[in-house]
């Protein structure tokens, strides 16, 4: 009796040992896969933002907007890098780059007609004189289904790049070194305009002569008389200084400056689900922060530059201006003939 007794003892003695050693071992173990996960997720990740435009500018806002978003939603872990100011190059330049597969720069903020060259070609409607009739038109069509469609389509054009989110930077507008009142003095000027067939067209439709010039040598171009007048939204017009060497402006509103943040496939796919996710849901807050600002420091920057002294012009009737650019905009959109009614239809 007493040797099973002691068998029993010793037996049950066993399997308490080998059960708290297994629980050790198991706590040990998860204890080792929660910090080699931590230490993974734990790197932090940053990504090269362009901007061509100064921080004060509308897009340059809506990048530094974007930009502690990400941080705060990631607790730190991803950084926005954003390089203001034009010092990574034009926006040619920087798609260059992003396209090249350089790894220097991983999102840009970009014009929307500058993505039709790289894969974005239904972004050149966006672009078309007189589409848009007001800023809610535009904000109809950045918050439709067809936005996504228009985001996507270079990534899906195997061009190495997608769109996060839309913005806009208010209606462009033409500004000369030389007084104008009116359509008819833009004949025979040199109008600066990017490597964009639309805007080219659109110059020559007016009756002046479209000039290639980068926008980080516009504001030297204008005063040296390489050209005689170029075309901005009015945010962007003062924030660079341009108003100092061609100080009228005249309130055509050809184009609404629609803007798209672009990532390369390269940066996104480097990304776990979860980090894709902080940087769309940051984007809808700069898009939304973008929307917020964009009218107030558009009417503020147009306040301040007729302080200064800069002629602004006018325009009560863009009648004549629309039916200069009829065959620019009928030639423009004949591809996509269905998909700009779609647009125009969201007014």
């Amino acid at each position: 009796m007493k040797k099973s007794f002691k068998l029993l003892s010793l037996i049950l003695a066993l399997a308490l040992i080998s059960s708290v050693l297994a629980g050790c071992g198991g706590q040990q173990s998860q204890e080792g896969k929660q910090e080699s996960e931590g230490n993974s997720t734990s790197e932090e990740i940053t990504l090269v933002y362009a901007e061509v435009n100064p921080p004060d500018s509308i897009a340059g806002k809506t990048a530094f907007a974007f930009k502690d978003k990400v941080e705060e939603l990631s607790n730190g872990q991803i950084k926005i890098d954003v390089q203001a100011s034009g010092v990574l190059g034009a926006e040619n330049d920087v798609l260059d780059t992003m396209l090249g597969g350089g790894k220097t720069i991983d999102m840009a903020r970009i014009s929307a007609f500058a993505l039709t060259s790289y894969g974005g070609e239904k972004s050149m409607l966006l672009s078309v004189p007189y589409t848009f009739v007001n800023r809610e038109h535009f904000w109809k069509f950045a918050n439709s289904d067809l936005a996504s469609e228009f985001l996507l389509e270079p990534h899906e054009n195997g061009k190495g790049v997608r769109g996060l989110f839309y913005g806009e930077e208010g209606f462009r507008h033409f500004f000369t070194v030389k007084p104008i009142k009116g359509i008819e003095d833009l004949k025979g000027m040199k109008l600066r305009v990017s490597a964009d067939p639309i805007m080219t067209a659109m110059v020559e439709a007016l009756g002046a002569s479209p000039t290639v010039v980068s926008f980080n040598e516009l504001y030297s171009a204008l005063q040296t008389g390489v050209v005689d007048g170029a075309e901005q939204p009015i945010v962007n017009y003062k924030a660079n200084s341009f108003y100092e060497v061609a100080p009228n402006l005249i309130l055509d509103g050809h184009t609404l400056g629609a803007i798209q943040v672009i990532i390369t496939d390269e940066a996104w796919d480097s990304l776990t689900e979860e980090q894709q996710n902080i940087l769309m849901e940051a984007g809808k807050y700069a898009s939304e922060y973008n929307r917020k600002i964009s009218e107030e420091t558009e009417n503020q920057a147009l306040d301040e530059l007729k302080a200064k002294g800069v002629n602004v012009i006018e325009v009560n009737d863009i009648t004549p201006w629309k039916e200069a650019c009829k065959d620019v905009i009928s030639s423009a959109t004949e591809k996509y003939a269905e998909l700009y009614q779609q647009i125009l239809d969201m007014q």
